[in-house]
């Protein structure tokens, strides 16, 4: 019982941290709707499952043993935040409340949620943490497993209230009139994330 509420604590701190995801979904939300909000949602939480798999199958040993692996992983994952950012920066498209304007739908949320999670190596680290430092050793696969389950559940849970929130019609309503601003912040808010992460680390 100890280790559960260990593992649950350590989640639901590392989940409503700010970062990449928190950004990407409220880009989603208010600039396509809440069906791609919570997409992006589902995406995240298919992501986190990525860096469950590895770490319980044993090769977060090799990713944490290996400078070089890690390194292109994490260049890899800021790279690719970079490049959301510079998309919101420079975007030029005009979006109303049906979401007119955008090209991509509820498909693409759900793979840039994806994409943005499993490349972001603030979750690896996080899942790291966890099975090496909360989970006991000698814990049942299934055990390990259901764990992971709930790392993603956590994940869909905060950021479906994240895309419900930020796609209500009032509050897209006024981000939406304020569009170029919003896309900058947001934009500049991903491009700082993937320089933290290329230069600094994650700590």
């Amino acid at each position: 019982m100890t280790e559960l509420i260990a593992v649950a604590l350590f989640t639901l701190l590392a989940v409503v941290s700010p970062g990449a995801d928190f950004a990407m979904v409220t880009r989603s939300s208010y600039a396509q709707g809440r069906k791609a909000g919570l997409a992006a949602a589902v995406g995240i939480a298919l992501g986190v499952q990525v860096h469950v798999l590895y770490t319980v199958f044993g090769v977060a040993v090799i990713i944490s043993q290996s400078p070089g692996l890690f390194l292109g992983m994490k260049v890899l994952g800021a790279g690719y935040l970079i490049y959301l950012g510079y998309q919101s920066l420079t975007n030029t498209s005009r979006i109303d409340l049906e979401g007119g304007g955008q090209q991509s739908g509820w498909p693409s949320a759900l793979r840039t949620g994806f994409l943005t999670n499993a490349l972001n190596p603030k979750t690896m680290l996080f899942v790291i943490s966890a099975y090496t430092q909360v989970v006991q050793p000698g814990t049942t696969l299934t055990l390990d497993f259901a764990y992971g389950a709930f790392m993603s559940f956590a994940h869909w849970a905060w950021f479906s209230l994240v895309a419900v929130f930020f796609s209500s019609a009032r509050l897209r309503a006024l981000m939406i009139a304020r569009q170029r601003l919003v896309d900058r912040v947001i934009g500049l808010a991903l491009i700082s994330l993937g320089l933290a992460v290329a230069v600094a680390g994650v700590r």
